[in-house]
């Protein structure tokens, strides 16, 4: 029988993979690092088929997961900026290098790039 508080081995891919997967969060992360401070309405303005909703879920799930800050102003009316956090940051590289490899593989298919969709 299993301890109740035993900790699982985790596979640190799928670790990752659920920080960062999903359809937004690595597009949010690099629409932050290329203009560093942004507010709700740029961000939902920068991700054309995302809701209200689910902006708000995938920013509160970034925030949780430390990639993110969220900083409010207490003022009217209420203003709040996102910004990466330095483990955020850490992750750069990586989306560049996907980025990369995601336009590789278009040319390939020849299919258009969208540069302006990536921030």
């Amino acid at each position: 029988m299993k301890e109740k508080n035993a900790i699982e081995p985790v596979c640190a891919v799928d670790y990752a993979f659920k920080r960062i997967g999903g359809k937004y969060k690595g597009r949010l992360i690099w629409y932050l690092y290329n203009h560093e401070v942004m507010r709700y309405g740029e961000l939902r303005r920068s991700i054309k088929d995302i809701t209200p909703k689910m902006l708000t879920q995938t920013l509160r799930e970034l925030e949780e997961d430390g990639l993110i800050l969220r900083k409010v102003y207490y003022e009217v009316p209420p203003k709040v900026e996102y910004t990466l956090t330095e483990v955020g940051m850490e992750l750069i590289p990586f989306i560049q290098y996907l980025k990369d490899w995601g336009n590789k593989q278009l040319e390939k298919s020849n299919l258009p790039a969208i540069e302006a969709s990536c921030g």
